[in-house]
């Protein structure tokens, strides 16, 4: 972002106006947590609203004016209402319109109002708007909701709302610190978000240790349907629409199970399938070590992408035939797979 599209977005929010901000469909923790830190942030001086284009896991949802976030799916009239009267609108935490889903995208689309967008995932589309905020390299668009506050020259108006909110999201999108994209950079502000007054230990538990009954007996399913391709250093989980049921799931349930499967000793390439009866889909979370690309991979197979080392894909075939697929493409990379984790 140039210093003149910040004098821009500066000139903007001098004065009181309507704003939107726009998580991704199916919101995690770095795209709740940069919207409701910036709803914080704005709500002082501007009337803001957060749509988002459909529900969010319970474990997120003590995070301050969490309540007040609309549901575009299910808060329909409302969320089209301020979309419309809005005078500017925030995208955090993807890179295309279709990431919101066919529906709310239909309705974003047709708006004429002025568009920011803060993201970190690969290959924007900066047809969408000029005021394009993106770093690939950035662990979370949390950490770039942080900066973006440092370019407004803002940091003092950060309070523990605001830093609660922002923590969350780094914490989450880096596996609690332990991913690559962790950063020294990363750490520092994370001791500033502590020193703002982000309880760190608190957030680890509202995230991590809230965990139900059927959440923990669905990872029991999960893992004991984990299968090994070692000649192609590959692991990947499934879970049917009947296993879901069995366990009474819950949004959010199966975040993180994918990392089970890359967790294995000598397995650079991991995924997990998800069947979803209602969207007519098989939802897919790929993860790799290394410099095996499951951004292109999913790009380049299951309509989806992400970040080089974790990416999201969707299949309109039956899970044994997505499966099948997904294992048929394997041989086409073998030889990337051997040297992903060379240095």
């Amino acid at each position: 972002m140039t210093k003149e599209q910040i004098k821009d977005i500066k000139k903007l929010l001098s004065t009181p106006q309507n704003i939107v901000i726009i998580p991704h469909r199916n919101p995690d923790g770095d795209a709740i947590g940069s919207s409701l830190a910036l709803y914080h942030f704005l709500n002082k001086a501007h009337r803001v609203t957060v749509v988002a284009p459909n529900d969010y896991p319970n474990f997120l949802k003590w995070m301050p004016s969490s309540n007040k976030v609309r549901l575009f799916d299910k808060q329909n009239k409302q969320s089209k209402k301020a979309l419309e009267n809005a005078d500017l609108i925030f995208l955090l935490d993807f890179n295309a319109l279709h990431r919101i889903g066919d529906d709310m995208q239909k309705t974003v689309e047709k708006l004429k109002t002025t568009f920011i967008m803060i993201d970190h995932h690969l290959q924007p589309d900066m047809s969408i708007t000029p005021y394009v905020y993106s770093d690939t390299s950035i662990c979370s668009t949390c950490q770039m909701m942080y900066h973006f506050f440092e370019l407004l020259d803002a940091v003092n108006k950060i309070d523990s709302d605001i830093a609660s909110c922002l923590y969350t999201g780094i914490m989450t999108d880096t596996g609690s610190f332990r991913f690559p994209s962790t950063t020294s950079t990363t750490h520092r502000i994370v001791a500033d978000l502590i020193d703002k007054g982000a309880n760190n230990a608190q957030i680890h538990n509202n995230v991590y240790d809230v965990n139900s009954y059927g959440k923990l007996q669905l990872l029991g399913k999960a893992l004991s349907n984990l299968k090994v391709v070692q000649e192609y250093r590959t692991a990947y989980i499934t879970l049917s629409q009947e296993e879901l049921n069995a366990f009474d799931y819950q949004k959010g349930d199966t975040e993180g199970v994918v990392n089970y499967a890359l967790s294995l000793k000598g397995v650079i390439f991991a995924a997990i399938f998800i069947e979803d009866v209602e969207q007519k889909i098989i939802k897919m979370s790929l993860r790799s070590k290394g410099s095996f690309s499951v951004n292109k991979f999913a790009r380049a197979h299951f309509n989806g992408g992400g970040h080089d080392n974790a990416a999201g894909g969707r299949s309109e075939k039956s899970i044994n035939d997505t499966v099948s697929y997904f294992l048929s493409l394997l041989p086409n990379y073998k030889l990337d797979l051997e040297k992903s984790d060379e240095k």
